[in-house]
């Protein structure tokens, strides 16, 4: 241990020595490197947690910076998690590293998250918290959750029993999932570039009080924050009873497999080049259901906008292109484009959602 490095966490009262080892031995996984994941990253190599592993597949863009102080303009473009990685291993190189530059999914989550101790949630879609809760419930990972958007922030820890033995998990939290376009999320509808740092920071702190037991993390309670009146409460939840968790990881597949059969049918995800070639063809609208404010703006000649915020409008009107390509930042706003589309006109029209977004395929739209 590098006792001048952690000083002055080791000269802490109720800290000391023994504290400082446990972060050294501790493996912690953060899954999403955004607004939320930067300042998480930093603070956990900062603070001496022994091995940190990182998911993302996105890269970095320029209206990322004013939140992800982890990256600077040279990094546009490039991959989150290797960027990150790559600084946090001049940060501290005493610590282990481990970048996953990968969509988390059903197949790949149960074997990501089991080598490590501890995971962090700093994603910034349901689809994606529903997934990770379930998988941690099932190989019981004790969970840290943060969340943000506009000026509020959310805070709470899963999977670990209470002195009366009891654990909740994020469906107690929120036993329904949303509808699709149900829940702006940050890019519709914004977030003060300060907030990921405050709610990062305090993930970090429940994480370090966790791994060495020290102070009262928020063990089956929700801290809720509002930035522009540094105004904040506490929930308490409750165990629910309406579903099983405690499934094996076939029936974990099975489960997520037969939630996801019903879209498989509905749209077809394609790459930039097939996108391409459907743009070829006279019968083929491509809608950017990005809001107004986001970035690179797009040739409107070719990529006809309707933002998500005003999809529900959109629809009221026909279409009478018979394919129809829906793109946005990341692929996720695009898939629930893509079944409101299918709600109304069901199998009569071809319905298309772009991988990975405008961000993956950054290069070919910067070209036009």
């Amino acid at each position: 241990m590098d006792q001048e490095r952690y000083s002055r966490q080791l000269i802490l009262k109720g800290f000391g020595a023994e504290a400082q080892q446990k972060l050294i031995e501790a493996r912690v996984l953060v899954l999403g490197a955004g607004g939320l994941g930067c300042p998480i990253l930093q603070y956990l190599a900062a603070a001496g947690i022994g091995e940190i592993g990182m998911v993302d597949d996105d890269t970095v863009s320029l209206s990322n910076l004013h939140r992800q102080i982890l990256f600077d303009t040279t990094d546009i473009g490039k991959p989150k998690v290797q960027v990150a990685a790559q600084k946090l291993r001049v940060m501290n190189p005493d610590i282990s590293v481990k970048d996953y530059y990968i969509r988390l999914d059903k197949n790949n989550v149960l074997d990501i998250i089991e080598s490590y101790d501890l995971v962090i949630d700093s994603t910034d879609n349901f689809e994606s918290r529903y997934l990770i809760n379930d998988a941690c419930a099932l190989l019981q990972k004790p969970l840290v959750f943060a969340a943000v958007s506009g000026f509020e922030g959310q805070l709470a820890i899963f999977n670990v029993k209470d002195k009366q033995g009891v654990a909740t998990n994020y469906r107690d939290l929120f036993p329904i999932p949303p509808k699709a376009g149900e829940v702006q999320n940050c890019a519709e509808n914004g977030v003060l570039g300060v907030l990921p740092g405050i709610i990062g920071t305090m993930a970090v702190a429940e994480t370090i009080k966790l791994i060495t037991g020290i102070g009262q993390p928020l063990i089956n309670k929700l801290l809720h924050y509002h930035s522009l009146t540094h105004s904040q409460y506490e929930l308490n939840i409750l165990a629910g009873s309406n579903y099983d968790l405690s499934k094996s990881k076939a029936d974990f597949l099975m489960m997520y497999n037969e939630q996801s059969g019903a879209t498989a049918s509905v749209f077809e995800e394609i790459d930039v080049e097939q996108m391409q070639l459907l743009q070829k063809q006279e019968s083929v609208l491509v809608i950017d259901v990005r809001e107004k404010h986001e970035f690179p703006i797009l040739n409107k000649e070719i990529y006809q906008q309707v933002p998500m915020s005003e999809f529900g409008t959109f629809l009221q009107n026909n279409i009478e292109a018979n394919q129809i390509v829906l793109l946005c930042q990341h692929g996720i706003r695009s898939v629930t484009a893509a079944e409101l589309l299918h709600e109304k006109y069901g199998h009569t029209k071809k319905i298309y959602s772009l991988k990975g977004g405008i961000s993956k395929w950054r290069n070919h739209f910067l070209k036009k």
